[in-house]
């Protein structure tokens, strides 16, 4: 991870204060509202603001906020539970891999335009990287492709030979029920029309999603029983 941004260069030149715009980010990708809503909101508040302005501080500063986030995760259980599901862009259904642990954690997750054996590795491969470790277990379904994946990242290297590979319709239902949360975030926004702006806006509801699991050790912060607000600050600016 490259040298991150101060608080002052992140939000300079913005034409409102940065507390509005982390409010507008955070509660877009965590409540089911929509740009409108939100501008609705904020005026109830004496501001005026464009929808169009809140959809570009998510394609800006979701990803920064995932990079500052990120320096606090927590590592996750060895035992994955792999599964994918379905985004609509552009009035066509990409597919959403996603993973978690046993015990529900979220692993790791990528959008691709396709299904396929290719997309299955490049899904592993980001886990693994972003895991810094492989799994000692995966789960999956029963489709195809997704076994031949394995298969091949154990063949070369990507995966430990030893990694037990089984599929379990029953301990899958975990991942399947974890979807719904994302999901239904992204049920309201009616269809993304970029893929790139989806990839960005999912991965910024993920990091909602992480968050509401409790996935990030923040005790170094000494920011316990305190409103998301002061958690915020303290996670961006640290």
């Amino acid at each position: 991870m490259g040298k991150l941004k101060s608080m002052e260069e992140l939000f300079e030149g913005r034409h409102f204060d940065r507390e509005v715009i982390i409010l507008c980010v955070r509660w877009y990708l965590r409540f089911k509202l929509s740009l409108r809503d939100l501008v609705e909101m904020m005026a109830e508040r004496g501001l005026s603001m464009a929808h169009t302005t809140i959809m570009r501080w998510v394609q800006q500063y979701a990803p920064e906020f995932e990079k500052r986030w990120r320096r606090f995760a927590q590592a996750v259980g060895l035992s994955w539970r792999v599964d994918e599901t379905y985004v609509k862009i552009r009035g066509e259904w990409c597919y959403l891999y996603r993973a978690v642990d046993r015990e529900g954690r979220t692993v790791d997750f990528r959008l691709s335009a396709k299904r396929d054996v290719a997309a299955t590795k490049a899904f592993f491969r980001k886990a693994i990287k972003g895991q810094q470790r492989a799994p000692q277990t995966i789960t999956l379904d029963g489709y195809a492709a997704s076994h031949r994946a394995v298969r091949e990242l154990k063949a070369d290297g990507s995966l430990p030979a030893n990694t037990k590979l089984r599929s379990s319709k029953y301990l899958n239902n975990l991942i399947e029920q974890d979807h719904r949360g994302v999901k239904q975030r992204i049920a309201v926004m009616v269809g993304f029309k970029d893929f790139r702006n989806a990839a960005i806006t999912i991965a910024g509801i993920e990091l909602m999603h992480r968050i509401r699991k409790g996935q990030f050790g923040l005790g170094r912060l000494g920011v316990q029983g305190r409103a998301a607000p002061a958690v915020w600050n303290a996670v961006l600016g640290a």
